[in-house]
């Protein structure tokens, strides 16, 4: 019998914080792509755009004029997916399987700079600690409110990952209810911290319990550079490509140092740290198929700014992108009917990430 090799033979790999299983068969990476391409997005784009509903001064489509900005503007969402309270009494259901939970809350635009062209990949550090102001003051505000649970903070870049404007941009979602992601992670993240004695010198979480992702940390930075999994490391922060990543070049970014619950306690070093962690992984992207790298990119963190849970405070970077610019990854098929699959390992994807120039390709 072969010796395993996971850069060849087939193998599941668990991800802990969902519980759920990832297969991975690295030796279909080399069958031939007969499939859908995308369209590739322009790199050349203007400064300012008169036709963008995101430039500052311009009209947006719901009608409201944009304030003339210099850094970052944020607005309540014109066509929000929740609305403010009170929200409606729930029916009673006509079945246990039928039920309904009426939600509540508020939607914000962020838009990251008065620059059409510039994503956070061609921000200098400066405008990124602006945006990482923003979302603090935006989770402080949302999470006071009455009733809201979770305030979750996301970024959707490039046409194939729904954007429908180049501008760069990001959304905060405000709910009365924790969505179905995070309030998993949170169970499991509560389940380690229970049943686990963490075997390592790792930081610990509140009340000196053990934190899954700051063991996770822990185990992810002691392997070397150019054998594991870490694609950026700095002072505070690490970029892994995750043991368990779904898609090709997943990352998972979190602080490493301390047990971080929530954006709002990191301090003045953390945030400049935590900017230059976001420049890195952006450009590298960018810098993988020489495009505008599309990716959904959100913040896991404490629900609200009062609560105790068991949360430690990190992003997910999830880009479609596979085998070039205009080749993506599908979640169909086996991954919709039984579990995700990938062909690339994340080792794989990690090395391919940071042997990547840190200057982006454009400058």
């Amino acid at each position: 019998m072969a010796e395993f090799d996971p850069t060849s033979h087939p193998h599941r790999r668990l991800n802990p914080l969902t519980n759920e299983y990832i297969l991975v068969s690295p030796h279909r990476a080399k069958r031939p792509w007969l499939g859908q391409t995308e369209v590739l997005q322009p790199t050349n784009l203007p400064e300012y755009d008169p036709a963008c509903y995101l430039c500052p001064g311009n009209t947006r489509s719901g009608g409201q004029a944009n304030e003339t900005f210099d850094h970052t503007f944020t607005f309540e969402n014109d066509f929000a997916a929740v609305l403010p309270p009170p929200a409606p009494i729930a029916p009673i259901a006509p079945h246990p399987l039928l039920e309904t939970e009426p939600v509540h809350g508020g939607c914000d635009v962020l838009i990251f700079h008065p620059r059409h062209d510039l994503t956070l990949s061609r921000l200098s550090l400066a405008d990124i600690e602006r945006i990482i102001e923003e979302w603090i003051t935006i989770y402080h505000k949302r999470s006071s409110q009455e009733g809201i649970k979770y305030v979750q903070i996301f970024e959707n870049k490039g046409a194939m990952m729904g954007c429908s404007n180049p501008h760069p941009h990001g959304q905060v979602w405000s709910l009365s209810a924790i969505p179905t992601l995070p309030a998993t992670e949170f169970a499991n993240l509560e389940k380690y911290a229970q049943s686990t004695v963490a075997p390592s010198n790792a930081p610990k979480g509140p009340q000196g319990r053990p934190c899954m992702l700051c063991e996770y940390a822990h185990v992810e930075t002691r392997f070397a550079e150019d054998q594991g999994r870490v694609v950026f490391k700095n002072e505070h922060w690490v970029a892994v490509v995750p043991w368990w990543a779904t898609w090709p070049f997943e990352i998972l970014l979190l602080p490493y140092k301390r047990h971080i619950s929530a954006i709002s306690d990191l301090t003045a070093v953390e945030k400049t740290a935590f900017a230059e962690v976001l420049s890195q992984i952006t450009i590298r992207y960018d810098n993988l198929f020489s495009c505008l790298f599309a990716y959904s990119m959100g913040i896991h963190q404490r629900p609200t700014a009062s609560s105790d849970e068991l949360a430690h405070l990190h992003l997910h970077f999830s880009p479609p992108l596979l085998r070039s610019a205009t080749v993506r990854k599908f979640l169909v098929g086996f991954e919709l009917m039984a579990e995700a699959q990938r062909d690339l390992t994340a080792e794989q994807a990690a090395a391919r990430l940071r042997a990547l120039d840190s200057k982006h390709f454009l400058s």
